[in-house]
Order: structure tokens, then sequence, then C-alpha cells
């Protein structure tokens, strides 16, 4: 059954269940606690497991104004206080690693171990052509705000960017702007507990390389890789991708 509770007054949504050691799953961007279940289940007999809406997602409340990576990782160190979670284990898919990255960076005493699947964070260089085509669009916005043409720059971001920048709204569409062009990359190297990162070769939200330069640049980190799957391999793939946790946490049950 959900649970919530409010941290610096935005209400948050989670599941929690089982006793022992603490498991910690985050979602990714545009989904919620709800798709996290088979992993949430596969532990909660063994694990104490939680499982949360981020704000914005699921059942918990918006953010009261635009959050970068930063602010959720503070949100869920409110979450972390409140519900008396130590010595966790994180389970994290695409934003969700995000977070989970920045988090196990600036508290390595709280996470002993992370498993971060299809994970997002590193920013892909741009071409000359892309970078042209971002300054073509500020400006169009800049010109539409300054001029007052409300319905021509909603028609604007409306038919650009990502499926993601299309469906959000309100709060939740400069919270996106902010979400994705935060860089973990020069944070990876104080990622200390041990990290297991799940990819499918196919992904082309979070492309492989971005694996592979997690698993180079944080100091305790193997990749396994789903082939012929994509960005949702673990929830594809959920047997298989509980079974490779299983072999991750074993023998952690106990605290």
């Amino acid at each position: 059954m959900t649970k919530y509770t409010e941290i610096d007054g935005v209400r948050t949504a989670y599941l929690e269940e089982g006793s022992g050691r603490d498991i910690l799953l985050l979602h990714g961007w545009g989904q919620n606690k709800e798709m996290m279940q088979a992993v949430f289940d596969h532990f909660k007999d063994r694990f104490h497991v939680v499982s949360i809406d981020f704000p914005g997602f699921g059942e918990s409340a918006d953010p009261p104004e635009a959050w970068g990576v930063v602010d959720y990782e503070k949100h869920l160190e409110g979450l972390v206080r409140k519900l008396g979670l130590k010595d966790m284990i994180l389970i994290g898919h695409s934003f969700g690693c995000r977070v989970a990255i920045r988090y196990a960076a600036d508290h390595p005493d709280e996470v002993r171990k992370m498993c971060l699947t299809g994970a997002a964070g590193i920013r892909p260089q741009q071409s000359l052509e892309s970078k042209l085509r971002t300054r073509a669009y500020k400006a169009g916005k800049w010109f539409l705000k300054t001029t007052g043409q409300t319905k021509k720059l909603e028609e604007l971001q409306n038919r650009s960017g990502s499926e993601d920048y299309r469906n959000a709204r309100g709060v939740m569409r400069p919270t996106f702007v902010k979400v994705v062009n935060d860089d973990v990359r020069p944070v990876l190297k104080d990622v200390k507990c041990s990290v297991l990162l799940v990819w499918g070769d196919r992904d082309d939200a979070a492309p492989l390389w971005m694996g592979q330069v997690m698993e180079k640049e944080m100091p305790d980190a193997g990749l396994a890789v789903f082939e012929g799957d994509d960005h949702w391999a673990y929830w594809h793939q959920a047997d298989r991708f509980n079974r490779v946790l299983d072999v991750f946490l074993k023998g952690e049950e106990t605290l």
C-alpha cells in the first residue's frame, strides 16, 4: 500500500516492505514506482525495500519550482533521513541514476552498493550542426517571449525537443531542461561504493558508450550488457535482471 510523507513541504509517495538491509529504488524520467515493482517484489522478503515516486511523477506532488538533479538529491537526502535508511543499496534507472550517482558521490558513508541501469547523466559532445540548431531555437524562443507572442512560443516549444520535453507540463518542463543539462561525469571518480552497471546494447536514450565511460571512471564498477535490448532492458528482462542482482547482492541480506 502506498505511503506518503512530506519533505520540505513536498508530498512524496513511496512503497515500503520487508526487513533487513535497506534497498532504495529510483525510477526513471516520466515513470513511477510501479516501473520498479518487479525488483521490489523480488527483494522484499529478504531486504527492507523502499520504492519512491520522485516529485513530479506518480502520486507525488510537483516540485514547487523548476528543480535540477541537485535539488532532487537534496529531496532524497530528506527522505533518507526521515525514513532512517542507512548503509543503503541504491538501484536506479535512467534519470534515477543521475540522482543516485550524485548521492553516492556526496554521501559515500551512506551507500553500500549501487546498481545503475540505462544510466543517464553524461552529456555527449554536440556537433556544430546541433549547436547551430540550439542557438537558433534559443534565439527564436527569446524573440517570441520578448514580443509577447505566447501562442507561437508554445507552438515552437511543442514541436521542438525530445518526446519527454514535449510531454512535460507546467513546472516539469523547465525541470526537464535543468535535469538533462546536468553532467555527472565530473563526480564519477567520487563514487567509492561497488557499482553494477546493466545496459541494453541497443539503448538509444543512454547509449552503451555512456556505460563504458562510467565503468572506466568509477573506481569499482562492472558492466553487464543485455544483448539486443534497449533502454528498458531491466524491465523487458526482469527475471534476468533480478538474477544478476542476486549475484551482485549475495550475502548482503543481513546487517
